[in-house]
């Protein structure tokens, strides 16, 4: 019997797949624990419509995202720190310093950890850095350490 996995399945397959089953399998667990329907015309055109609003959704939003990486890709954050000699600062700068001060000055609103930074700034000057705005679409930071 062919049904419409309408979760994922151990052994069978993920959500949306269209898979072989016994006929006592599916009538037994698959539908009584609603992780599958039956494979027949009318699901089948169900299907085809909501995969391909789903994917018509994601190609918005890699529009959005791309959109969002080239405003993020113009842009220059400063932040203040307090600094010693040689340019080395009290402490360090974070990513979540960074998101904070992209947020507040230009309303750019990124999560901390799509910020890439190997390791804290600890000295003044301009650094780039990775924005991961969306899987395989990334921008480039500039962020101006500033003495204060």
């Amino acid at each position: 019997m062919k049904v419409i996995l309408l979760d994922d399945v151990k052994g069978k397959g993920k959500k949306g797949t269209v898979v072989n089953v016994s006929d006592g399998y599916a009538r037994n667990f698959l539908f009584p624990r609603s992780l599958a329907i039956e494979a027949n015309d009318k699901n089948m055109k169900e299907l085809k419509a909501r995969q391909k609003a789903e994917a018509n959704k994601k190609a918005e939003e890699l529009n959005e995202a791309k959109k969002l990486a080239d405003k993020i890709s113009e842009l220059t954050v400063v932040v203040k720190a307090k600094s010693g000699e040689n340019g080395k600062l009290f402490g360090s700068i974070t990513n979540k310093e960074i998101a904070e001060a992209l947020k507040m000055q230009h309303g750019v609103k990124i999560d901390k950890k799509k910020i890439v930074l190997n390791e804290p700034i600890k000295t003044i000057g301009v650094k780039q850095l990775e924005v991961k705005v969306y899987p395989e679409v990334s921008a480039t930071l500039k962020v101006n350490i500033e003495e204060e």
